[in-house]
């Protein structure tokens, strides 16, 4: 062990770079693609009657709900998106 390693603490915050950002936020996109198909197959199944396979859905469900919940937390808040200034519109003038 070097020198160094054992002072090193347990609870660092890990660097955080715009390229680790966007590949969290990607997963991210990826686990909300997937849960919304899966909750799609879930709600067809169900309603199929096939309650075996909406229960092995279910479990795949709650996997990825269980793996995007800390991801989610990690990540940074999206900034706000920028608001348009107003414009103004003519009026037709009456006659």
């Amino acid at each position: 062990m070097e020198r160094h390693e054992r002072f090193r603490s347990q609870h660092r915050a890990d660097v955080v770079t715009e390229d680790s950002i966007a590949a969290k936020r990607a997963r991210l996109n990826d686990l909300d693609a997937a849960l919304a198909r899966l909750r799609a197959q879930y709600d067809v199944l169900i309603n199929a009657f096939k309650f075996d396979e909406a229960k092995e859905v279910s479990a795949r469900i709650e996997t990825n709900e269980r793996e995007r919940q800390p991801l989610a937390e990690g990540l940074p808040p999206l900034p706000a998106p920028a608001q348009q200034a107003p414009y103004a519109v003519a009026r037709r003038r009456r006659r």
